[in-house]
Formats: C-alpha cells, sequence, structure tokens
C-alpha cells in the first residue's frame, strides 16, 4: 500500500524519468525494441507502455495490477497498454480474460526463494535466538512513510506485549537506509534496549519468529509462505487512506486474506491500529501456542496450501508466454 498524497510529492520526477525513456525508446540512439517489459509499477509503466504498443512494440506487463481489490477503473488502461500480462495470482487470467486481455499464470517469484518447510533452528543459530524463545517479529516497512506511520505505533504495542510477558524476545529486520530512524523510533518508545534491530535478514528474522506484527504488502505474502501467524497494519496520511478506502473492491487488504479470501489472520487498519489493539492481537496469538493449538496449525496447513498454489517454473512460463508474443 502506498498512498496519493506521498506519491504526489515525487510525481513530477517521475514523469520527467518517464518522458525520457520513452524518447530513448522510440528515437534512439540504436533500434526500437522488438518487445518492451514493463516489470510492476503500473502507475508508471501502463501510460508507457501504452505509448510504445501505439508505436507498433509489443508490449507485456509482468504482475497484475490489484485491480481484484482497488481501483477497477485501470482495467481500461492496461487493455490500451498491454499485449500480454504475465501474472502471479492463478485467479487473474481468468479476470483479465473476461475483459479481452490475454494472459498467463506464471506463479509467484517467491514461492519458488522462500522454501515450504522453513529450517526455524538454523534462522533462529543465525539471529542468535533460542530455541526456546518467544520471538515476536515487527516489520514496520520498508519506505519512510510507513516508518513515519508505523513504526511508533508497533514499538508501543510492545511495550504492552512486553509488560504483559516479559520473556518474549523482539526483531526488526530494518531496511540499512532506514535503520537509524527506527532505532530512533525504538528509544523514543522505550524499547531500544529490549529489540533487536537487524540489518536486513527478513527472511531469517520471519522464519524464526513465532508471529509477526507487520505492515500491510508484500511483506505480509512472505511471512505467510513463511508459515507465521501475523498481525496485518496499516495507516497513513488521512486524506490518502479516505481515497484508497472509497477505491477498495474486498473486504480484506491483506494479501493472505485476500488470496485465501478469508480473514485467516486479523487486519487492524488506520484508527483501529492502536499500540493496545495490536498488542491484544499478537497476545492472542501468543497464548494459541498453547491454549489452541490447532488454531496454530490450521494457518499453517492454510498457508503451505497457499504456497503450493503459488509455486510454478516463473522464469520458464514467462519465457514461453514471451515467445509467443515475439511470434504473433
Amino acid at each position: 500500500m502506498r498512498g496519493y498524497v506521498e506519491v504526489l510529492r515525487h510525481y513530477r520526477e517521475i514523469l520527467g524519468i518517464r518522458e525520457q525513456l520513452k524518447k530513448r525508446l522510440l528515437d534512439g540512439p540504436g533500434p526500437r525494441p522488438d518487445l518492451f517489459i514493463g516489470v510492476d509499477a503500473p502507475d508508471f509503466n501502463l501510460d508507457l507502455e501504452a505509448a510504445l504498443k501505439a508505436q507498433g512494440i509489443k508490449t507485456v506487463h509482468f504482475v497484475c495490477p490489484s485491480i481484484w481489490a482497488w481501483r477497477a477503473e485501470r482495467i481500461d488502461k492496461l487493455r490500451r497498454s498491454a499485449d500480454h500480462v504475465l501474472c502471479i495470482f492463478p485467479f487473474e487470467p481468468d479476470l483479465l480474460a473476461a475483459h479481452g486481455i490475454g494472459a498467463t499464470y506464471v506463479g509467484h517469484p517467491l514461492a519458488n526463494v522462500i522454501p515450504v518447510q522453513p529450517d526455524r533452528s538454523a534462522a533462529r543459530h543465525q539471529l542468535g535466538l533460542q530455541g526456546e524463545d518467544t520471538v515476536i517479529a515487527i516489520l514496520p516497512g520498508s519506505r519512510e512513510s510507513e516508518i513515519q506511520y508505523l513504526a511508533s505505533r508497533f514499538f508501543q504495542a510492545a511495550k504492552l506485549v512486553k509488560n504483559a510477558q516479559p520473556a518474549i524476545k523482539f526483531i526488526v529486520p530494518a531496511i540499512p537506509a532506514l535503520k537509524n530512524r527506527i532505532e530512533q523510533l525504538a528509544d523514543e518508545a522505550g524499547m531500544r534496549a529490549d529489540v533487536q534491530i537487524v540489518a536486513g535478514q527478513s527472511h531469517a528474522v520471519l522464519a524464526a519468529c513465532d508471529v509477526t506484527l507487520i505492515a500491510s504488502g508484500t511483506a505480509t505474502l512472505e511471512a505467510a509462505l513463511f508459515k507465521r501467524p501475523m498481525v496485518i497494519a496499516y495507516n497513513m496520511n488521512w486524506l490518502s487512506w479516505q481515497i484508497m478506502r472509497r477505491k477498495q473492491l474486498q473486504p480484506w487488504v491483506g494479501l493472505p486474506n485476500i488470496l485465501c479470501r478469508d480473514f485467516v489472520v486479523p487486519e487492524l487498519l488506520q484508527d483501529a491500529a492502536t499500540p493496545q489493539a495490536l498488542a491484544q492481537a499478537l497476545l492472542e496469538w501468543i497464548d494459541a501456542k498453547t491454549s489452541a493449538p490447532a488454531k496454530i496449525a490450521a494457518v499453517e496447513h492454510r498457508f503451505t496450501q497457499l504456497h503450493t498454489e503459488l509455486q510454478r517454473d516463473t522464469s520458464q512460463l514467462a519465457t514461453d508466454a514471451i515467445q509467443k508474443i515475439l511470434q504473433t
């Protein structure tokens, strides 16, 4: 998730980059490409693809825009822009076909990177954690705006959890460029001494933890592929939230819930994402380890099924689809 207001601050710069790229592809130096592949970033790539397609260059868009979640109006732009779409979720090709857009399901690349059975012991050893530790991973996002809106309340929630269960360990995988800011926010929340903040290593952290408090986004899918219970949260600029809420098409925001078509894990968004509510949701998962292990097992089983559904030979399927487009 990313807010409109945050993006608008960089709109002129982004537009300039796109115009420069379009001019280079159409006017040289060198020959025009036979095919252009736009990777994700639909707000950047779709207009560029439309311009190239209008000049006879074949276009492929990798990663279907989340038209099934919000901003359904982008389906018309996608039809104008892309000759073919490479989809990472299995339900997307049928949805696009209904709107006259050719598409191929190629699986999700992450499903081939993350093992179906993560090695928790090895991950804990790598991070200096003990096998018997109860570990909560805190992932407040990878963008400066997410850290601004989420990190403080995540650390405040961690403090409440710590007060309730002092033995719990907390670990944060920080984007190196944001590590200092995250450390500062942890200190302001009075949690710096109680939180292990590491540079990167998000996959090791997710493999090692018992539960994660996590910002809505691709990281939630990573957590699901690691078979971890989680509490999904998000908070953003008020105006951005009002705009996005009106365009939302489904009751879920978190990718694991969208893909499972159910509230498999809790979502606490905007005003609902209070430190108290976040802490309570985390403690419910921790308590379930002993009081309701079947609840934990059910989540792990559903996420294992999801992993299998997303696991495909992505590179080969994408290559085959692109070759067919070139031959048409």
